[in-house]
C-alpha cells in the first residue's frame, strides 16, 4: 500500500460508520463512471439489435429454457 493510500485509509478509519459508507459509495461511483463514447456506441448497438429483432433476423430463445439449461450446478449439454 503506498503512503497516500495508507494515509487516506487511516483518515477513513476515523470517520463515523455513515461517513465511511458515504466514502465507499463515492469511490464505487467513481469506478463506475460512464464514458459518453461507450454509452453512445451501446445506444447504436441496442437500436440495431432491436431493429434486427423486429425484422425477424435474430434467433431468439425461450427465457425459461435458457435458464433451465444454465442453472448453477447443472451440467451443460
Amino acid at each position: 500500500m503506498n503512503e497516500r493510500v495508507k494515509k487516506l485509509t487511516d483518515e477513513a478509519a476515523g470517520l463515523t460508520p455513515d461517513g465511511r459508507a458515504e466514502l465507499i459509495e463515492g469511490i464505487l461511483q467513481s469506478l463506475d463512471a460512464l464514458d459518453p463514447a461507450i454509452e453512445a456506441a451501446w445506444a447504436v448497438e441496442i437500436t440495431d439489435r432491436l431493429a434486427a429483432y423486429r425484422r425477424g433476423e435474430l434467433e431468439t430463445f425461450d427465457f425459461d429454457e435458457v435458464m433451465a439449461n444454465h442453472e448453477i450446478g447443472t451440467p451443460r449439454s
